[in-house]
Parts: C-alpha cells; sequence; structure tokens
C-alpha cells in the first residue's frame, strides 16, 4: 500500500495537514537534540522528511532512513545527498547491532507496526545508554467535539482529496481505522516504558491530532 501511494506522499501530507506537518518534523528534530558527529536512525522513513531535516539540523552527524517500502526509499534517494544512508527493513527487526544510535526517530510509523511492543523493544536495543527515541505520531484530538470533526475529514475528506490528486483513496480509507486503532498517548507512554524507556514524556500538537513522544534508553 505505501508503494503505491509514494508517489503523492508527501503532497497528501502537506493537503491533509493543511502544511502543519513540517512544523510538527521541526519540533520533533529539535526534541531529537541530535550532536555534531552523533548517529541517528529514521525508523519507517517513507520519502525522507524527517531524516533530511535531522540532517540539515546536524550537519556533521550520521543519519539512517530505514523503511520496508522500496518505493519510498527509492523516492528518499533521489533527494539525497551524503550525509544519509538508505536501508530497506523491518522496524521489528532493525538490521543493526545493539546500541550504535545516539537517537531513534519515526514520523507516522509507529502507528503501522505489526507488532508495537516489539518494536519499541528494537528501536530501545538499538540506542546507546542515554540515547533518546523521538516518535511523531497522528492522534485523535481529547476534545469531544474536535474529536467528532476530526474524524469526519478523516472518514470523509481525506479519501475525496486522495482520489482528486490520483493517489490512492483505499489507502486513506486506511488513515482513520488505523489512528482509531491505535493507543492514545497515555497509553503509548506506558508501552515505551514496558519496552524498557525512561523519562517518557509526551506533547500534544495541534489541538491534539498529534503527538510527539520522548523516551530516554
Amino acid at each position: 500500500m505505501f508503494d503505491r501511494i509514494a508517489p503523492r506522499y508527501d503532497l497528501m501530507n502537506r493537503l491533509l495537514s493543511f502544511g502543519r506537518d513540517a512544523s510538527w518534523r521541526r519540533r520533533a528534530v529539535a526534541l531529537a537534540g541530535l550532536g555534531p558527529g552523533e548517529r541517528a536512525l529514521d525508523v519507517g522513513a517513507g520519502t525522507g522528511d524527517l531524516a533530511f531535516a535531522l540532517a540539515t539540523a546536524a550537519p556533521s552527524g550520521r543519519v539512517i532512513a530505514l523503511d520496508l517500502a522500496p518505493q519510498m526509499l527509492a523516492r528518499a534517494r533521489k533527494r539525497a545527498d551524503a550525509a544519509l544512508g538508505f536501508v530497506v527493513g523491518s522496524a521489528e527487526a532493525l538490521p543493526f547491532p545493539d546500541a550504535v544510535f545516539s537517537c531513534v526517530v519515526a514520523g507516522f510509523a509507529v502507528r503501522n507496526f505489526g507488532d508495537l511492543q516489539r518494536g519499541l523493544a528494537d528501536m530501545r536495543r538499538v540506542l546507546r545508554p542515554g540515547g533518546r527515541a523521538v516518535v511523531l505520531e497522528l492522534a485523535l484530538p481529547p476534545s469531544r467535539t474536535l474529536r467528532a470533526l476530526h474524524s469526519t475529514y478523516l472518514h470523509r475528506v481525506a479519501p475525496a482529496i486522495a482520489r482528486i490528486v490520483g493517489s490512492s483513496s483505499e489507502a486513506y480509507r486506511y488513515l482513520p481505522s488505523s489512528i482509531e486503532a491505535f493507543p492514545d498517548p497515555e497509553r503509548l507512554a506506558a508501552a515505551f516504558r514496558d519496552a524498557g524507556f525512561q523519562g517518557v514524556r509526551f506533547e500534544r500538537l495541534t489541538f491534539g491530532v498529534a503527538t510527539i513522544h520522548v523516551a530516554e534508553a
């Protein structure tokens, strides 16, 4: 499914979020705090927006973008420079040794893990002691009124926009169901703790339609 939507993925992100996704990524990069010479992994990197933002913020660092969808990474490679590496692989079985990254980030990816707890545990495994995980994810607004409006937008408007721009309306019918089935921020924070992370915290963005979780190894 993600290979199919790769050509219009970035456009759909901009349209559906009214351009707010860029500011969400900037906040995630700021919280990641990647330092000079440090290594970072972007899990579920897609077309590379978050990985590129991280590499730009820490030009002397090394960022690796990993994704299970080859066509997503193919589009990222077209925008690449020497600061990034690309790996096709699963977030639930990361092809890296233990404790090799100072930071692991994920943008709109954790929600799609087949086994959430296994994926979080493997993110923890590849982090160095004291390293940081930063996860940007979509969520349901805490306000009942906003949640109802948000649900209507996702269920009815998003698939229609996908059809108009030539993407997959089926994929964007999957979007709201994946958000609704995903743990709320409090339960996701508990999942981080169960995976061995410490200092877990989160912040809501844009009335709660997105969240950023930060956790330390």
